[in-house]
């Protein structure tokens, strides 16, 4: 049986459900999302493979995610990168700037450069809220993260992708297909046009939100926080 996706409006409903009836904090939500996708990187890239991460941050959420997910990969032993060239002044965001500051994660301008010496990147730019243009500088980011032979993993959907619509039929994004999917909560009807290894993460949900939303709670293992699921939507 292949998981139900949902889309963009009920996916931020569903958020704001979650911080109301739900009882969660935006911290909390964050930091469940990070930790599955700092799961996803090490289950797709052990340390053995290399254990330079660079992680592309966004303005938004999905970059709150990134941030979290490179802590805890510092905290697994790798060695993570941020590029994080628009930083909101919120108090949320500049206390997870500065948690990775305090473990002397290094903070970079230059994501091009950055690129050459990185053996995974995290694409944390944008997720289910996004619309409309691509604004700079992150056009030419995920152009590079497009062109790149480094595996990406992208948080919830690959940035510029429509939740919807899947990939720009042109310009930005267009070409952008990255290697591995990490789609919270549940998945966004995106996924059908995704090649790559897929992650549900998120093992927070409780059954009656998601059957309001008419969404599957996939089968959690142990203490993992992410399922793999088949590009037919099967677990695996």
């Amino acid at each position: 049986m292949a998981f139900k996706t949902i889309g963009a409006k009920a996916a931020a409903a569903l958020d704001k459900e979650l911080m109301s009836t739900g009882a969660f904090s935006i911290d909390q939500l964050m930091e469940l999302a990070g930790l599955s996708v700092s799961q996803v990187v090490y289950r797709v890239h052990p340390i053995s493979k290399g254990p330079r991460v660079l992680v592309a941050v966004g303005p938004g959420n999905n970059g709150g995610d990134g941030l979290v997910a490179a802590r805890h990969l510092r905290h697994y032993g790798y060695a993570p990168t941020i590029y994080y060239p628009k930083r909101p002044k919120n108090d949320l965001y500049q206390r997870l700037t500065k948690q990775l500051e305090d473990l002397d994660v290094p903070f970079v301008d230059d994501f091009p450069a950055a690129l050459k010496s990185t053996d995974h990147v995290v694409d944390a730019i944008f997720g289910f809220s996004f619309s409309g243009e691509v604004r700079e500088p992150f056009p030419a980011v995920i152009q590079a993260m497009a062109e790149t032979k480094v595996p990406v993993t992208s948080v919830d959907a690959p940035s510029s992708w429509s939740i919807d619509q899947g990939p720009p039929k042109s310009g930005v994004g267009s070409n952008f297909h990255p290697d591995v999917l990490v789609s919270l909560t549940a998945p966004k009807p995106l996924v059908q046009f995704f090649k790559g290894r897929h992650f549900i993460g998120g093992r927070f949900v409780a059954p009656a939100i998601a059957q309001k939303y008419d969404f599957d709670l996939p089968e959690y293992e142990g203490i993992d926080q992410t399922v793999e699921v088949s590009p037919g939507g099967q677990k695996l």
